[in-house]
């Protein structure tokens, strides 16, 4: 069996529902990928409900017919569905990923960044732990490492946040 690489530096993206998580996350993962990172990222389906399996009609059809794990690859692209218990973790040390964005799991104890659109969302900075920076539409004076949604020096925040972790 083949050792594990490192493991990956994890960051979680969470808000509420339109709070710029998804938007915030792809501004960042092209920031880090353009400077050589290799990111991986993972989103809860928080509306309910199973995720949409992928559109590949004879994999899906494999998966409901009971494998439990069924892909599909073409065009550079690798498709994966399972219903089996998956370790994030141990999946992204096997593909040697660097960076780990986890969009939602509010409660998942690891550092976080807050997406924040109005003054209604604030409290939500008070139920969760493990805050490091936050991504608002409105203005928050008296919180520290506060950067507009307009604004991308959250991605520098990032990259300086990744390698200080990675430095110890």
């Amino acid at each position: 069996m083949s050792s594990l690489g490192k493991k990956p530096c994890i960051l979680q993206i969470v808000g509420y529902q339109n709070s710029g998580k998804t938007t915030a996350a792809g501004n960042i993962i092209r920031y880090l990928t353009q400077r050589g990172y290799k990111v991986g990222s993972f989103k809860h389906h928080g509306h309910g409900g199973t995720p949409r399996l992928p559109e590949d009609k004879d994999s899906t059809r494999l998966l409901e017919a009971g494998a439990v794990l069924s892909g599909v690859s073409g065009g550079g692209v690798f498709a994966l569905s399972t219903s089996l218990p998956l370790n994030w973790i141990d999946l992204c040390r096997w593909l040697d990923i660097d960076v780990l964005l986890i969009e939602g799991y509010k409660q998942k104890d690891y550092d976080k960044i807050v997406c924040i659109r109005g003054r209604d969302e604030i409290d939500l900075l008070k139920k969760l732990s493990h805050v490091e920076a936050i991504v608002s539409w409105i203005p928050l004076p008296d919180e520290k490492n506060v950067f507009s949604i307009d604004d991308r020096r959250y991605c520098e925040w990032v990259a300086r946040y990744i390698e200080n972790k990675r430095k110890g």
